[in-house]
C-alpha cells in the first residue's frame, strides 16, 4: 500500500455488525475476518482511527457513556487481535442539529488531522455508507473504499455501482453526477484490506 499511512474506517456495518442503536456492549460483535484485516493493516504499520455517526446520542435513544461502553468493548476485541486504535472520533448529533461533525461533514477528520497529524493525501477511508465515501472524497482522501456488509449492498445498488466481481475490485471513474463514488468496491472489510495491500 504505497504511500498509505493512515486508515480510518467506519464502525457499525464496516468493522462490528450493524445493531440498530447499539449501547449495549454485550452485544458487540466483530464482523467475521475484522479482527484479522485490521491486525494485517497494524502489523504494516498503518495507524487506525475509527470515525463513526452516532446519532441515537442525539435523538435520545442512549447516553454518551453508553457509547463510550461500547466503544471500550470494540477496542477489547481488537486488542485479542493486537489491534490498538490510534483515535476514535465520533458525531452524536441527530441528522436535523447542522453540526459540522456528521459525516460527510468534516468535523470528525479536522480534530483527527489537528491531534495526530494526520495527511489526506496518505489516507484511506473505508465503510459502507454513501456518507462516508463523500466524507473520504470531502476530505481529500487517497482511498475511498465502500464494502457490501451492513448497508453497503443497498448503498452500492442506489449509487449505480456495477457488480462486485471478485472479493474486491478498482471501480473506473464514473458515476451519476452528485452521488459519492468509491475507488475500491468490497465484499467485506478483510477483502478491502486484502486490495489495499495489492496495491
Amino acid at each position: 500500500m504505497p504511500g498509505i499511512d493512515t486508515v480510518l474506517l467506519d464502525r457499525d456495518g464496516t468493522v462490528i455488525v450493524d445493531e440498530h442503536y447499539l449501547c449495549d456492549p454485550a452485544r458487540v460483535c466483530l464482523l467475521p475476518g475484522a479482527g484479522q484485516a485490521l491486525a494485517r493493516l497494524a502489523d504494516a504499520g498503518m495507524r487506525l482511527f475509527l470515525v463513526s455517526n452516532q446519532s441515537g446520542i442525539g435523538r435520545g435513544f442512549f447516553t454518551e457513556a453508553g457509547h463510550l461502553a461500547v466503544q471500550a468493548r470494540l477496542e477489547a476485541l481488537l486488542r485479542e487481535h493486537g489491534v490498538r486504535l490510534a483515535d476514535a472520533a465520533f458525531c452524536p448529533h441527530a441528522p436535523d442539529a447542522g453540526c459540522p461533525c456528521r459525516k460527510p461533514g468534516l468535523g470528525q477528520w479536522q480534530a483527527l488531522r489537528h491531534r495526530h497529524g494526520l495527511d489526506p493525501a496518505t489516507t484511506a477511508v473505508i465503510g459502507d455508507k454513501a456518507s462516508d465515501v463523500a466524507f473520504g472524497t470531502n476530505l481529500g482522501a487517497a482511498v475511498t473504499v465502500l464494502v457490501l456488509t451492513g448497508h453497503g449492498a443497498d448503498e452500492a445498488a442506489r449509487l449505480g455501482l456495477p457488480p462486485l466481481t471478485g472479493k474486491a475490485m478498482d471501480l473506473p471513474e464514473g458515476g451519476v453526477p452528485g452521488l459519492p463514488w468509491p475507488d475500491i468496491l468490497a465484499r467485506d472489510l478483510a477483502a478491502a484490506v486484502e486490495r489495499l495491500m495489492e496495491k
